[in-house]
């Protein structure tokens, strides 16, 4: 996902952001003043977020989707569970409803994907902020916004990706014999779990997400940064 976030991240900078509207704009603000060169604004690290989330659903969406029906298999018997594995879950789903049903959830998928524009556009904020006004390093700064950027994404975005999971749970029915279908669109399956369990379904193990979402990402930024800024321009 960094990698075509970054490739999206110069397509912008380059063909959109560089031309002259931009520059004024920019000019006028004061930032030109600091920079030589223009860098990509907010809003654009935000849209190159949205649009490398969406580029990476399309390979997610059906990993995400095999491995969330993996994990609701509770029989301990082996024998009495539908999917013996990954590899048969996917031959098992494409037999009964081809790649359009592994691909089952991409709709909700791609909903909570353009989120995206706020982890990355406040990534680049506190990244900024960060640099602007404390002496911290750049592996530092990099460390901070990462995670606190991160923080913001699933502030924003966890009730979708609790319905993105209901989603990718509901039976497929048809031939598949795992049981009925329920919820014809992403729409009905969030309208049952503000019907059965309020505002608070859909923030049901949020606290969890938000304690490993700091430091996983805030690592993850950095190293990623570390290993771009030690690559030749």
């Amino acid at each position: 996902m960094l990698g075509s976030l970054t490739f999206y991240r110069r397509i912008l900078k380059e063909n959109v952001f560089s031309s002259p509207y931009f520059q004024d704009t920019q000019s006028r603000s004061g930032e030109r003043a600091l920079n030589a060169v223009p860098r990509l604004p907010t809003v654009g690290h935000g849209i190159a977020g949205v649009m490398a989330g969406c580029t990476v659903s399309f390979i997610a969406a059906p990993v995400e989707h095999v491995k969330a029906r993996l994990q609701i298999q509770y029989a301990s018997d082996k024998s009495k569970r539908l999917y013996k594995g990954p590899i048969d879950c996917c031959n098992k789903i494409l037999r009964s409803h081809g790649f359009h049903g592994l691909y089952h959830g991409l709709a909700a998928t791609l909903l909570f994907r353009s989120f995206f524009f706020f982890w990355w556009g406040s990534y680049d904020i506190f990244s900024r902020g960060l640099s602007d006004h404390t002496a911290l390093s750049a592996p530092a700064v990099n460390f901070w916004a990462g995670g606190l950027s991160a923080q913001v994404f699933w502030i924003t975005s966890y009730p979708l990706d609790v319905v993105k999971q209901r989603i990718m749970t509901d039976p497929l029915g048809g031939t598949l014999g795992d049981g009925e279908r329920k919820f014809a669109r992403w729409k009905d399956a969030a309208r049952e779990i503000a019907r059965r369990d309020g505002y608070r379904g859909f923030y049901r193990g949020f606290l969890p997400c938000l304690l490993r979402a700091f430091p996983a990402n805030a690592v993850a930024l950095l190293a990623f940064e570390s290993v771009m800024r030690a690559l030749p321009e």
